[in-house]
């Protein structure tokens, strides 16, 4: 993240990537007692961010510095260490799921119970959502929870099911947590898919027809039924497995059914991803290659948080601070893509960009259990459960 600010003639002007400026503006206000009319954001290009990073905050140093030197332009950067040492991150969550099945191979009953830290501290008018203020001895401590409704995004299944319950316990942990692509869907819809895998398995039922038995949607139906086409020559060899998975997104939003084709080596348990299908429906369809290339990224990402990222700590600080030792998917990694999009000229245009990222990680570890015949529960995935003769 960087930064430029100068403070001449009692305005303060700034130069930032923020992903809010205005709000980023508000923050400045209350921190620094100025008028919001003294101080003029500039929004400028920077790299790219599905969530929350560090922009505001090195906005605000650039801005403090300034401050003390007036008619002096300061350029402040934060370098990777400080960048994955300080920065917001993702939010640790548990899902616990009971579900029951009737004689037919029906889920009679739901029982959901969440555990989860707030999902958003973006700047919203309060110093204590940029990281600077917390270390001006002025009082001002960590922003709290932030938005609880993150949480529970998703963890309601989509599917149609007579009695469903819903529990979520939301608590404020040792790390800064924030927006991460998705919020608490991503492990809401994980858990919710593996598991529909998990009751097919028990029913002894096809999984995308085990889906498909509890759905009433016609356009959820559409998209599983194109994708067990898209997938259904595909020949699995010992040491493969084939996972499926779905989501309607907020359960009002765009639809997404992803595949996920794998191999697993026994003695490494190193995984390789062959390729990875979605099938995508979010209404009208404005830019189909916008929405394709949105797409085959979600999956690619979601499958390098489901295989490869972690944040660790230690009882001081974040102990991962480069690429070494917070290893992504890399481009030998990547999988094929294939992406169909169902466009719908007479339903509104939703948003895309956060559907693909549950299901992708889902039909991953479905297609890991299809290979291994091992339910992986937690992620990221360890290679050395994978490790089987």
């Amino acid at each position: 993240s960087c930064a430029v600010a100068l403070f001449e003639d009692g305005k303060l002007t700034v130069w930032s990537h923020s992903q809010g400026i205005y709000p980023l503006r508000n923050s400045m206000a209350a921190l620094f007692k100025m008028s919001e009319n003294d101080i003029h954001i500039t929004g400028v290009p920077g790299s790219g961010c599905y969530g929350h990073n560090t922009a505001d905050d090195a906005a605000t140093e650039a801005a403090l510095i300034a401050l003390e030197y007036p008619g002096r332009p300061v350029r402040l950067q934060w370098m990777r260490n400080e960048e994955n040492g300080w920065e917001p991150y993702g939010t640790a969550m548990i899902v616990e799921i009971k579900a029951g099945l009737d004689a037919q191979g029906k889920i009679s009953g739901w029982q959901n119970e969440l555990w989860s830290d707030g999902h958003s501290n973006r700047p919203d008018g309060s110093p204590e959502s940029l990281l600077p203020a917390r270390f001006l001895d002025q009082g001002y401590g960590a922003p709290g929870i932030g938005y609880k409704g993150g949480a529970v995004r998703n963890s309601t299944p989509y599917y149609t099911i007579d009695a469903v319950n819903v529990q979520s316990h939301i608590f404020l942990g040792p790390l800064r947590t924030s927006s991460l692509r998705a919020l608490g869907a991503y492990a809401n819809i994980f858990a919710l898919e593996c598991f529909m895998d998990e009751l097919s398995h028990k029913a002894k039922i096809d999984p995308v027809e085990f889906r498909l038995m509890h759905l009433t949607d016609p356009r959820s139906i559409a998209c599983l039924q194109k994708l067990r086409k898209n997938t259904a020559a595909i020949d699995i060899t010992k040491g493969e497995g084939l996972g499926y998975a779905f989501c309607h997104y907020k359960n009002e939003e765009s639809y997404c059914a992803v595949a996920a084709h794998l191999k697993v080596d026994p003695k490494s348990g190193t995984v390789q991803l062959k390729k990875m299908w979605a099938v995508i429906d979010a209404g009208e369809t404005i830019n189909p290659d916008g929405l394709k290339n949105q797409t085959e990224g979600s999956m690619i990402q979601s499958a390098s948080w489901a295989l490869k990222e972690a944040v660790h700590f230690d009882a001081r600080h974040i102990t991962n601070l480069d690429w070494n030792s917070y290893p992504i998917l890399r481009f030998s990694e990547t999988p094929e893509t294939e992406v169909e999009v169902i466009d719908r000229p007479e339903q509104p245009p939703v948003g895309a960009g956060e559907v693909a990222q549950g299901p992708a990680t889902a039909a991953v570890l479905n297609a890991l259990f299809n290979a291994t015949g091992i339910r992986v529960r937690d992620l990221p995935v360890m290679p050395e459960i994978l490790m089987v003769s």
